[in-house]
């Protein structure tokens, strides 16, 4: 694989992630510039995840088509997206602007996954898996504030005139750039053969486990954070925004923590060790968390484990089932999206009775995911 494509794979990588985070620091922008209340624009992003849990389903079809065409695809519908809302701009519009997004972002990103496992070795895959994954914290700390400068000069739909004709271009790039060199067999029972596979075999099943676990421990804690802050110390938006900006870098820490060590270590030992220094900052997050900058300084080790766990279990997902990476890598995605929606369901009945609770039940779910890590191990690694 050339430098160059990979570079391009994650500034592309960059730009839907862009789309897909600036829904949330400027949902008020949006819901003003339509004339609706914020609760429309909330239940538009509600919704697009029920599109992203789907297409795991729909995958096995597209990944025997080559991982260009799954990264072509995605791009079509992310494009097709973005001109709906710049070129005729309504709640409507946007509502299906941001379910396209969630279906390119859902076929683009385990397209471009595999591709990259297709094309590196298993003992280099943390680095290269860690080094593209960066995208998404850089589409928060540079691709959202470039957002919010276009709405300030040019108007709330700007974002979507420039991401789509950057998605436009993304796909002219990888049209003359990327070229599929290891073929993808069909499987023997069909389009569906691949899903049986992934569902009757332990190995990945215990490691879809793990996504869901951590993932539903660490949005516990992700959804309920901003109110502990406000309750225990009364802090202002600003402030807020603040322990926002330190959630930031540590997603940029742990992805770089994965690129130096992942490989070193082993990628099951690396998620296990991300899981367990989780669960020490969630055991320790009530006690140091009495302070300000106590609970600032949980928080970032709560997130930067968390992150370190997410990028590694990404590449070992890559390899407990080759002959249908990137439907079990869509698969993976749809098991965290899964664990999101869990935990956002489960923890205001838990908060309601006190922020040692919350942290109880992410530590409960972390062991839940180590003893699915330990499992995987055994098989794999």
């Amino acid at each position: 694989m050339s430098r160059t494509a990979f570079i391009l794979l994650t500034l592309v990588r960059i730009v839907m992630g862009t789309a897909h985070r600036m829904i949330y620091p400027f949902l008020a922008v949006f819901a003003r510039g339509l004339g609706v209340e914020i609760a429309a624009i909330s239940a538009l992003v509600a919704n697009r995840a029920l599109f992203g849990a789907a297409t795991p389903f729909i995958f096995p079809f597209i990944e025997s088509r080559g991982r260009k065409f799954g990264m072509s695809l995605g791009l079509v519908l992310f494009v097709t997206g973005m001109a709906l809302v710049a070129l005729s701009p309504s709640l409507a519009t946007l509502g299906i602007a941001l379910a396209l997004a969630m279906l390119a972002k859902a076929f683009f990103d385990p397209s471009v996954v595999a591709y990259l496992a297709d094309n590196s070795p298993y003992d280099q895959r943390g680095r290269i898996t860690a080094l593209s994954e960066f995208a998404w914290s850089l589409s928060g700390m540079i691709g959202v504030p470039v957002m919010g400068f276009l709405i300030v000069k040019f108007g709330w739909n700007s974002p979507f005139v420039s991401l789509g004709l950057l998605g436009i271009f993304s796909f002219a790039a990888i049209s003359f750039l990327i070229r599929d060199i290891h073929a993808v067999e069909a499987h023997k029972d069909g389009a569906f053969g691949n899903v049986r596979a992934i569902f009757t075999s332990p190995a990945v099943v215990a490691g879809l486990a793990i996504g869901l676990c951590s993932v539903m421990a660490n949005e516990m804690v992700n959804l309920i954070f901003g109110v502990w802050l406000e309750d225990s110390f009364q802090l202002q938006i600003a402030a807020l925004a603040g322990a926002s900006a330190v959630i930031g870098l540590s997603e940029l820490g742990g992805e770089g923590l994965v690129a130096l060590f992942a490989d070193r270590l082993g990628k099951a030992r690396a998620t296990g060790l991300g899981i367990a220094v989780n669960c020490l900052a969630a055991l320790t997050l009530p006690f140091i968390g009495r302070t300000e900058i106590g609970a600032l300084i949980g928080l970032f080790f709560f997130y930067i484990s968390f992150e370190f766990t997410i990028v590694s279990q990404i590449p070992l997902m890559s390899e407990v089932m080759p002959k249908a990476r990137a439907t079990t890598l869509s698969f993976n995605a749809a098991a965290h999206s899964l664990g999101r929606a869990l935990g956002a369901l489960t923890v205001p009945g838990l908060y309601a009775l006190g922020f040692a609770t919350v942290t109880s039940a992410a530590i409960f779910m972390n062991l839940l995911a180590l003893v699915a890590v330990w499992y995987v191990a055994r098989h794999h690694d």
